[in-house]
């Protein structure tokens, strides 16, 4: 195969510093980073190169970033997970117990990047949703998320999945267990995504998915499997930007009495009304409190 001496490329796997790359033409090759200040990841545009008499290639720089779904790292640093993303698609299951307020704070980073957000309930054959998940359900199809339940094991609703994801690039985020990659295998139709079981001692999922993976849908778009996780917050600058993240309370805050009201204490604030009167959920603004702490914390602990 002939190829430029550099290309722009589309990274579909992240394997620590090592790369997989899909060229202009849909043909991949592994490839290495230059150096140690960039760091791409899955989604990224970036310039690549052959290596004289080797299979690798290098890249040496990274495209400009449409958007970018991030998070602190443990130094408090902007850690960057996902770029050029089209929907975030957060994912909870009937088992194990649901989180409402990790997919809270993933549909709020989709907000910050200008993302489409969509929650999905796996595991439907195990059992029906409880009332209190189907109220939540349907708090969030209320605010205008697309929302549905399905099952990787009986395919119930898989096509609409497919439907959410046709054209776009989507990432699948969620806890450990709720069946991200089981989901992606049936959609994809490949099965070559891990999967794993709840662990038996905490009812929790082990992590399946250690690298991020891009795997392309044949009518167009794909899917990028993410890691499981135990917790999550989007990376966020500037704490009066949170209430950005919740489409309900940044309805109602325009009718705040002060123009930097941060919903907590203020007299006539329009979202506190809003919670008094059902037309933001209690949960919702529990939510949005607990991610302005976390983010205070932060800022508290790293400045």
């Amino acid at each position: 195969m002939t190829v430029e001496v550099q290309q722009e490329c589309l990274v579909v796997g992240v394997y620590s510093r090592r790369m997989t790359l899909q060229l202009e033409h849909h043909g991949e090759i592994n490839a290495r980073i230059k150096g140690k200040k960039i760091r791409p990841v899955c989604g990224d545009r970036v310039i690549a190169e052959p290596i004289q008499n080797e299979p690798d290639w290098l890249i040496t720089s990274i495209c400009s970033r449409r958007n970018e779904l991030n998070r602190p790292n443990n130094r408090g640093r902007k850690e960057i997970l996902a770029a050029n993303l089209d929907l975030i698609i957060a994912m909870a299951a009937v088992e194990p117990e649901p989180d409402w307020f990790i997919v809270d704070r993933y549909i709020a980073a989709a907000e910050f990047m200008d993302a489409k957000a969509a929650v999905v309930l796996n595991k439907s054959d195990l059992r029906d949703p409880s009332s209190d998940t189907k109220a939540i359900l349907d708090d969030y199809a209320k605010i205008g998320y697309s929302v549905l339940t399905c099952s990787a094991e009986s395919g119930a609703n898989l096509s609409q999945i497919e439907a959410l994801v046709d054209g776009k690039i989507a990432i699948i985020v969620g806890q450990s267990g709720v069946g991200k990659s089981s989901v992606i295998n049936e959609i994809i139709r490949d099965g070559e995504q891990r999967t794993g079981e709840l662990s038996k001692g905490s009812g929790e999922g082990r992590h399946t998915t250690v690298n991020s993976v891009m795997l392309e849908f044949a009518g167009g778009g794909a899917v990028i499997d993410s890691p499981g996780v135990r917790d999550y917050a989007p990376s966020i600058e500037n704490i009066q930007d949170i209430s950005q993240g919740f489409r309900e309370i940044r309805e109602h805050d325009q009718n705040c009495r002060f123009a930097n009201c941060i919903h907590l204490r203020e007299p006539n604030c329009a979202v506190k009304n809003g919670v008094d009167e059902g037309t933001i959920s209690t949960r919702r603004y529990e939510s949005y409190r607990r991610l302005r702490n976390t983010t205070q914390k932060l800022a508290d602990k790293f400045d």
